[in-house]
């Protein structure tokens, strides 16, 4: 959806379009702990103690970029308290991911380049080979696994056909050690951070009211890994009642603005074809 910000950073009050809208940022400001951290990793360590095989993945071909990102975060002061088997290097890898991923508010995923085995030019292509996803917009990190970023994008109504070939440019370019950050948003009936497809949690209905709407913001980040070429993709959920939304005029107009030009396809996508236009009169 369009890039939204109540903090002044991301803002754009325009009709409904993709648009990537990157800035310059660091991966370690990322990633820091925010005023939310001690309830966001207690929820994060329940996940992936239940089910971490739902949550965490890593296939072969992402095990030699989670090891560079586990170099990478080691310096992090933040992380310096970290469990030290989360640095070992005797612990299998994909426990030390989990370890690394109790510690980290946000969630990330593995993207590795694509090298062509027949020595032709190298594409923009990045697949995805890992990560750990606690708080999913209705996805699965599983499902994703060996799927380039357009077949991960496939589901949303006309986001390839637009941004596909500019999403690729983006992350094939950045430079080794870069990071770029934006912000999206969407709309959902609960504050929950994990809203994974295997909760089935409810979408909004109608009558739509205040107390049942939510602005869900995902701050992401890219970040190039110098070593091995590939891209740690990092999302931060945080959510917004309607009710605080209304509160800052310039924000509930584009929001509202951006509901009602929504394509009826996307609508449909983010299963908000029969509220759309109330939850928008709700913000006036």
């Amino acid at each position: 959806m369009t890039v939204i910000s109540l903090d002044g950073r991301w803002f754009a009050d325009e009709d409904f379009r993709f648009r990537v809208g990157t800035v310059p940022g660091t991966a370690e400001d990322f990633f820091a702990h925010s005023a939310e951290a001690a309830e966001a990793l207690a929820e994060r360590r329940h996940w992936l103690t239940t089910d971490p095989e739902l949550y965490a993945a890593i296939l072969p071909a992402g095990s030699p970029i989670a090891e560079e990102f586990l170099e990478v975060a080691a310096t992090w002061p933040m992380l310096r308290q970290a469990p030290a088997d989360t640095w070992n290097q005797k612990i299998p890898l994909f426990d030390r991911l989990l370890r690394l991923s109790e510690q980290l508010e946000p969630d990330f995923v593995l993207l590795a380049p694509n090298h062509p085995k027949d020595g032709s030019v190298q594409s923009d292509e990045f697949t995805v080979v890992g990560g750990c996803v606690c708080f999913p917009s209705t996805w699965r990190l599983t499902d994703k696994l060996g799927q380039s970023v357009a077949e991960v994008h496939e589901p949303v109504p006309d986001l390839n056909s637009v941004l596909a070939a500019q999403i690729d440019r983006l992350i094939a370019r950045l430079r080794p050690g870069k990071c770029v950050v934006r912000a999206n948003w969407s709309v959902c009936r609960t504050p929950e951070r994990n809203q994974h497809p295997s909760r089935n949690l409810p979408g909004i209905e109608s009558p739509a009211t205040l107390d049942g709407a939510w602005l869900r913001r995902e701050d992401q980040c890219l970040l190039a890994l110098p070593k091995t070429g590939g891209v740690v993709f990092g999302i931060r959920v945080t959510h917004i009642s309607w009710h605080d939304l209304r509160t800052d005029s310039a924000a509930a107009h584009s929001v509202a603005r951006a509901l009602r030009t929504m394509p009826l396809r996307m609508q449909v996508y983010k299963r908000l074809d029969a509220v759309s236009e109330e939850l928008a009169t709700l913000l006036e």
